[in-house]
């Protein structure tokens, strides 16, 4: 799976760069800017919400070092549902591969039956 998909903050704003989000919370913007920006907001609940929940970081290098948490935390969970899936595709899988091996032994058994009979007709009639 591609990484660049996996960072929560890499692309993940089309309407606004995350810099200015960072600036917005650090108090670095002007007037115009902070307004655009509380636009931004009003008309999108989730980041509406996700800027609540920084403004409640107090140290920004906090901030980064949880988006660092986040971003491996959430690798971690999407590789291991991928390594579930896997698993439960071969659990799918497992009555289908049993059932082969099942009809291959089969036709083993009865191939050599038919041969044994054929090449040694005394075992039929006593």
């Amino acid at each position: 799976m591609n990484n660049d998909l996996l960072n929560i903050l890499s692309n993940s704003n089309k309407d606004i760069d995350n810099q200015v989000l960072m600036d917005y919370l650090a108090g670095k913007l002007s007037v115009e800017q902070k307004h655009e920006v509380e636009k931004l907001m009003a008309d999108n609940h989730f980041m509406n919400d996700a800027m609540e929940g920084l403004e409640q970081v107090k140290d920004p290098i906090n901030i980064e070092l949880l988006v660092e948490q986040i971003n491996r935390d959430l690798r971690k969970k999407i590789d291991k549902k991928i390594k579930l899936k896997q698993r439960r595709r071969l659990k799918q899988y497992s009555w289908i591969y049993f059932a082969a091996f099942l009809l291959l032994l089969l036709v083993m058994i009865a191939w050599f039956v038919i041969y044994r009979v054929q090449h040694q007709p005394h075992l039929i009639h006593p």
